[in-house]
């Protein structure tokens, strides 16, 4: 299937990243934004979306994977300044006529 163990491609993806920008991406160009592992490599993501959310009837395809490294916001907490930490995003193109839908956990 990949050359990557299934252990490390369930680590990969953290969770999806919901917000008015990802949506906005998702409807405009069929990309799904997820939180990934700041060690995660494209090659990694795109095998690991494939092989986590597709369906046992359905294959999911991958066309692309932009990668952003996103740094942590500074933070007061009283007179110290604090920093969150740095994380990754993954926007992830699917193929045409292909779609995850995260309602109720249901994958189309």
């Amino acid at each position: 299937m990949s050359a990557f163990s299934t252990e490390r491609l369930a680590q990969v993806l953290l969770a999806p990243v919901i917000s008015e920008k990802s949506t906005l991406v998702g409807e405009k160009s069929n990309q799904v934004v997820f939180r990934v592992v700041s060690d995660a490599t494209k090659p990694e993501i795109k095998a690991a979306v494939e092989a986590m959310l597709s369906k046992k009837d359905e294959k999911l395809e991958v066309q692309a994977v932009r990668i952003v490294n996103v740094r942590g916001k500074e933070k007061r907490f009283g007179r110290f300044v604090g920093r969150r930490s740095d994380w990754k995003k993954a926007y992830v193109c699917l193929k045409a006529g292909q779609e995850i839908t995260f309602a109720e956990g249901e994958v189309k």
